[in-house]
């Protein structure tokens, strides 16, 4: 059986930068302050917190970044316990890196 690869341009979503994302997020509207009362953290609030790339907050939770990105851009719904995630990893990240066995940087 041929295998055949996803749409995914793997080198253009290895070359966006931060920059690229913010301003992404600007002109899609998901880089509202709306965060600031919401229950959890948006992804992407969080990480910046933590100041790590997308690659690098899904390596360290397991999460595959393709999935990272979907939830930064608002394009799936965060269920119930993406937003506990994001709760933890934004109330108390250095346990969340020790649960998650991952050194602070």
């Amino acid at each position: 059986m041929a295998r055949h690869g996803g749409t995914i341009d793997r080198d253009k979503v290895n070359a966006t930068t931060e920059d690229d994302i913010d301003r992404q997020a600007r002109e899609d509207g998901t880089d509202d302050t709306s965060h600031l009362s919401a229950p959890y953290p948006t992804p992407a609030t969080v990480r910046k917190t933590l100041r790590m790339t997308q690659k690098q907050i899904a390596e360290m939770t397991g999460i595959p970044v393709a999935t990272w990105r979907n939830w930064e851009q608002g394009r799936v719904g965060l269920d119930p316990a993406v937003q506990a995630l994001l709760r933890i990893l934004g109330r108390e990240p250095d346990a969340a890196r020790r649960a998650l066995n991952v050194a602070a940087e």
